[in-house]
């Protein structure tokens, strides 16, 4: 578990990290940077495993010396992990460590996943995960003891783009004077969101898409999926494990997300303005985490349906269900419109982060979309 070995590609990526460490070039702080699914976190578990491990290898930690049994069930004392969470209303959960069980089980079931799969596991419902400023406090406490091991203290930072400002500036005075052989690994999918003061004390690390090839031979020997299927799903995946595992475990967000796009799609054709309201009171429903996530694949099925119209196959990437509406629906994404429905999706996403009236701001973009559709 966590080793490199266990990592899917990313070949150029591990030979770095490992000859980063026999080298002795170990940077105190690195970020790992890259887009969803890529391994960014599974990457930064096993290179800080091989930093713990003092029996280490050539290509990975040994597996067996007391250190790395700690790392297979996530208990290594000197390695800290911080993550967004929601607080619980009664005050009981207000760190990272209240969460560690649920942590640890997601981690422990496959490292690959993205942070709706840690909102369910938190059964977060509509509240929006942060780092709270109070982890800064939980950071200096943990980095302030001696190392249990004698070796180095981790602190993992996954999803950085998504702390408190007071917390991300007691974690740039710990940057700028960090104790004895601490590491921090940042793991970010949104860099440029980051303080710049944090960015320039860490060594960026860009980790690309996952090759095809490699997510086909992971899905044949790891899920057990026939060669010309894992195939397909890994051109689908385009790069991202997250969405290929998706894909083979029927992802039921995916389906309703599919099924409210194509809904919103003919209603808004058709002009049925009541039917749009009751469509907007279904999306308004849902936690903001999920109507952020719908309106990113609402881009995501703009975009895919206009490449559509160019005939080029192998540039688009939809499952079959969006496909064969693509068909009939492409057409209506043109030259004329795509930047005016992508420019509502952007708003629409602003408002909800600004905790506007999901309600009012459904609605709207479903009225502006019978404008769009037309032109």
């Amino acid at each position: 578990m966590f080793s490199f070995k266990e990592i899917i590609g990313q070949e150029a990526a591990k030979q770095r990290l490992i000859q980063e460490v026999q080298e002795g070039r170990i940077p105190h702080a690195q970020l790992f940077c890259g887009s969803a699914g890529v391994g960014k976190l599974p990457l930064a578990l096993a290179y800080a495993r091989y930093l713990c491990c003092p029996h280490r290898t050539e290509t990975d930690a040994c597996g067996t010396c007391p250190s790395c049994v700690k790392w297979n069930k996530l208990v290594h004392p000197d390695v800290h992990f911080v993550y967004p969470i929601v607080k619980s209303a009664k005050g009981k959960k207000e760190v990272c460590d209240d969460y560690i069980a649920n942590w640890r089980r997601l981690l422990l079931n496959s490292p690959y996943f993205g942070l709706n799969h840690w909102l369910n596991e938190m059964d977060a419902e509509n509240g929006q995960a942060i780092i709270y400023a109070k982890e800064s406090d939980e950071i200096t406490r943990k980095l302030s003891l001696k190392s249990s091991e004698g070796g180095y203290k981790v602190t993992i930072v996954w999803l950085p783009e998504k702390m408190h400002e007071v917390c991300a500036n007691k974690l740039l005075k710990l940057l700028e004077e960090p104790p004895e052989r601490t590491i921090f690994l940042l793991i970010s999918e949104a860099p440029e969101m980051i303080l710049p003061t944090i960015l320039s004390r860490t060594q960026r690390f860009n980790i690309p898409k996952i090759e095809e090839a490699d997510i086909a031979e992971a899905l044949q020997q790891k899920y057990g999926v026939q060669p010309r299927d894992s195939e397909t799903i890994a051109h689908l995946a385009n790069g991202d494990f997250i969405k290929a595992l998706e894909t083979i475990h029927l992802n039921e967000e995916n389906e309703l997300f599919f099924n409210l796009f194509v809904s919103l799609m003919r209603l808004s054709y058709q002009r049925k303005i009541r039917e749009m309201k009751q469509w907007s009171e279904q999306l308004a429903a849902m936690g903001r985490e999920r109507q952020k996530n719908f309106l990113d694949y609402c881009q995501r099925m703009t975009r895919e349906n206009f490449i559509y119209n160019l005939h080029r196959k192998e540039m688009n990437y939809m499952t079959l269900p969006e496909q064969n509406f693509a068909t009939r629906f492409a057409p209506f994404v043109n030259e004329r419109n795509v930047m005016g429905i992508m420019d509502e999706l952007s708003e629409a996403q602003r408002h909800i982060e600004q905790n506007v009236n999901a309600r009012m701001v459904f609605f709207d973009f479903s009225l502006k979309m019978i404008v769009l559709l037309k032109q």
